[in-house]
């Protein structure tokens, strides 16, 4: 973990099962468990047994509790076949493929059990309903809107709750201790929960702002209300010499590709990591970025590694971006995603989130570039050989 803006700031990466400086699973846990009022979550998976218990320990305490999820999880594609088994009969059969999640014995947890656990433990718990991806991953604690809370605050990033999310892909957190920024998300939570996903009219007067914490400028957006593709290659027009990233998936249909190309050609340098499995699909953006000289790594199939899941950008000693937000078409257009932009290499007013300490920018720019370094040591220089 490290602290940033006096505190206000908190950034962890993961897992350490790879080298990586946090166990995000104990992130979340810890974070659910300094709630004294509210927890509203949003996020598309979760399947750690360890998370969930924290949330019905929260409610248990009497905390208020409501969790939105990704259906896709919950909901099985097609009804299963039912074919009878040694001396079952067809009616027998179907029971037993009916209700055989219920009743088998296992020793982990699906996102179907928690989200049956949680239910019978009074938890308001809700599939989105958004039919496009519910790809948020974030929880307000103790804002309700209407007073300041100590305890007030949001954690969110790329990490789903989930055992592989924690403990085998690569992943970061990021946690605001602002009620403004708790205010923000709160809009979107509010916007979720009224079923009204993606409606302009309900987030006019929350048009994106930037917020001064303790001299880092941070602003919030949320897809696909506020397009959060033209923040990104906005913040990149800023880059004057080093752009480092490391994404989940980055397509072809991302303008965020002609960004960077732009910057190369620019003679800044460029340099990244992608996930394996995603970065090599015929699709992607990997032999676009790489013709044009921008090194492009993909981590090491070690064991232990699952994916490359950040959605990460580190522009210069001043910029970092990440959240929820893979680089492409879809998720700017379509699904339930956020993004956070900290920091700003200029000199802002008040009005506009100043005055900037630079230097405080410059040490969370660092961690990330860390975080980035880390995972590219641990990876191959892509080839089109």
């Amino acid at each position: 973990m490290a602290k940033f803006a006096d505190g206000k700031i908190e950034a962890f990466a993961g897992p350490l099962e790879l080298g990586a400086s946090d166990n995000l699973e104990k992130v979340i846990i810890d974070f659910i468990a300094g709630a004294k009022h509210s927890l509203h979550i949003a996020v598309q998976e979760l399947d750690s047994e360890a998370i969930a218990q924290a949330i019905i320990d929260a409610k248990w305490k009497g905390i208020e509790v409501m969790v939105f999820l990704e259906q896709a999880y919950l909901a099985s594609e097609k009804i299963p076949k039912a074919t009878p088994k040694n001396n079952e009969t067809k009616v027998d059969a179907e029971t037993r493929v009916q209700w055989n999640e219920y009743r088998r014995a296992k020793t982990e947890k699906t996102n179907r059990d928690i989200f049956m656990a949680m239910l019978r433990n009074a938890i308001d718990v809700k599939a989105d309903y958004n039919p496009e991806i519910f790809h948020q991953k974030f929880i307000i604690r103790d804002y309700s809107g209407k007073s300041k809370v100590a305890t007030s605050a949001v954690l969110t990033g790329s990490t789903n709750f989930t055992r592989t999310g924690t403990h085998k892909n690569y992943n970061h957190i990021v946690i605001f201790h602002d009620h403004r920024i708790c205010r923000a998300y709160k809009a979107e939570f509010d916007e979720i929960k009224s079923g009204n996903f993606g409606a302009l009219f309900l987030r006019e007067q929350n048009i994106p702002q930037t917020y001064n914490l303790n001299g880092i400028p941070v602003r919030i957006l949320f897809s696909p209300d506020d397009s959060p593709e033209l923040e990104i290659i906005k913040q990149m027009l800023k880059c004057e010499k080093q752009l480092d990233f490391a994404i989940f998936t980055f397509s072809g249909s991302s303008g965020i590709d002609d960004a960077m190309m732009m910057l190369r050609e620019a003679r800044r340098e460029v340099r990244g990591a992608l996930d394996p499995g995603q970065g090599r699909q015929y699709w992607a953006a990997t032999d676009w970025l790489h013709g044009k000289g921008i090194q492009v790594y993909f981590p090491k199939r070690e064991p232990g590694f699952g994916k490359l899941h950040h959605k990460l950008m580190v522009i210069d000693q001043n910029i970092v971006v990440g959240g929820s937000f893979n680089y492409t078409a879809p998720a700017n257009l379509y699904n339930d995603e956020n993004i956070f932009v900290i920091g700003n290499p200029f000199d802002l007013t008040p009005k506009n989130g100043g005055p900037v300490d630079h230097q405080e920018c410059g040490k969370i720019a660092l961690f990330f570039r860390k975080v980035i370094d880390q995972i590219i040591e641990n990876s191959e220089l892509h080839s089109l050989a």
